[in-house]
């Protein structure tokens, strides 16, 4: 049995992620009361019925402070069980969510005593504090829209096989603000910089004229060796503590050049070695990357 759970702040974007799992064939429940985990998981459980083979739950801060902290421990007998069981946490920053509420003109589900929109956000991170902090995977949708999330859940969930980690690397800007999502951040300001070069300026990393830029300088390659050699040394690591999700994210200052060049080489590199492998360039709206097999690294 699979058991994926689904849980984040309200508005960012937990139902397109639970609707995305049913269409890939979960069998999803949402708002269920934590009070009731463990009697639906036992049934689930004990059931003959292939349909509970994989299931999906959703859970948000409709409970009691009390049952929200019963969740983690919950996950943990799960997990001691030997069910494969894993939780989905979806954040997104204030601003975003703010701009959210107003487009759908929702009540917030903290806006219980007269409390601003903000006071309520504020209210929902702290009430699901216990649950964030025994996140197996954290997606900070913040700037995905409905379609990339619902292909990232595809991806990092679905696509991710069993017992193996699912890696992705992510490229951002510094001045677009420092994913949510990552397990390990890297800077890569201080290398060369393309954007001073008039022609490469409106180029992307991607651009065979930038990495030939940056394959010039030798700080380059020794970032991307040490990037290399720090998360291989941790993967052993999250292996041991049952951890199957892995995001690592560079940065440059726009986002554009230095960090997606390296995260294209990084997620090659390391699709050579493991069977669950992503990119994603935050900054560069439609240029995911996905990596199923080995490719050639650039300039090896």
């Amino acid at each position: 049995m699979r058991l994926v759970f689904v849980s984040g702040l309200s508005g960012s974007g937990k139902s397109v992620a639970l609707h995305m799992l049913e269409d890939l064939d979960f069998y999803c429940v949402d708002n269920i009361p934590a009070a009731l985990l463990k009697p639906f998981i036992s049934h689930t459980v004990q059931s003959n019925d292939p349909v509970y083979r994989r299931t999906a739950v959703g859970l948000d801060a409709r409970n009691t402070e009390a049952e929200i902290a019963t969740v983690p421990m919950l996950i943990d007998e799960l997990k001691r069980s030997g069910i494969q069981c894993e939780l989905i946490y979806l954040v997104a920053n204030d601003e975003e969510l703010l701009r959210r509420f107003a487009e759908t003109r929702r009540k917030h589900p903290m806006s219980r005593h007269g409390e601003s929109l903000r006071e309520a956000i504020a209210i929902e991170r702290e009430l699901l504090d216990p649950i964030t902090n025994a996140a197996d995977l954290t997606i900070d949708t913040s700037r995905i829209g409905v379609h990339d999330l619902r292909e990232l859940m595809r991806r990092r969930v679905e696509e991710r096989k069993q017992s193996r980690m699912s890696i992705q690397f992510e490229s951002f800007g510094f001045k677009h603000g420092i994913p949510g999502d990552a397990d390990f951040v890297f800077d890569a300001r201080t290398l060369p910089n393309p954007y001073w070069d008039a022609a490469l300026r409106g180029l992307t990393g991607r651009d065979a004229e930038v990495v030939r830029f940056l394959e010039k300088h030798d700080a380059v390659a020794r970032l991307m060796r040490d990037i290399e050699t720090f998360i291989e040394a941790r993967i052993p690591e999250y292996h041991a503590s049952n951890r199957r999700y892995l995001t690592v994210a560079v940065g440059c200052t726009g986002g554009r050049h230095r960090s997606v060049y390296l995260v294209e080489q990084l997620a090659t590199l390391f699709a050579a070695k493991h069977p669950s492998v992503s990119a994603r360039h935050s900054n560069l709206p439609g240029a995911d990357l996905f990596l199923p097999t080995a490719q050639p690294v650039v300039g090896a």
